[in-house]
């Protein structure tokens, strides 16, 4: 290997290793409901073609994210599940974060924060 072929290497690395991290958490999140899934595939559809146009051209014909990620890069548009699914889980953790003695501050920031969230999802397409 030549030490531009190495080096070119050597620069894909943190790309492959933020896409991946993404796709694993994405997948949790699939499984979880208390971990989000769009925005980790988001972020591997950002990272992927700067560390593999292999991982890449994987992702955009996967039969469940193609789809998602087409839609998304092509009109910015979410699907409707999700953003009914998103305020949902947001409010679940308010509450959750209330009941568990988390300071007013906080969780005020935290409203409003899931309020711009809420208000920029449903301001995209339907996916």
């Amino acid at each position: 290997m030549s030490g531009t072929q190495w080096w070119q290497n050597t620069r894909r690395l943190p790309w492959l290793l933020v896409a991946w991290l993404s796709i694993g958490l994405g997948a949790v999140g699939a499984l979880l409901p208390v971990l989000p899934t769009t925005p980790f595939l988001l972020v591997a559809a950002w990272a992927a073609p700067k560390g593999s146009p292999r991982l890449h051209g994987w992702l955009s014909s996967h039969r469940q994210f193609g789809p998602l990620l087409r839609a998304w890069h092509t009109r910015r548009a979410v699907p409707r599940r999700a953003k009914w699914f998103a305020p949902a889980l947001m409010l679940g953790s308010l509450i959750l974060m209330a009941l568990t003695g988390v300071a007013p501050v906080v969780l005020l920031a935290l409203v409003g924060l899931f309020c711009a969230v809420t208000i920029y999802l449903f301001s995209r397409p339907d996916a």
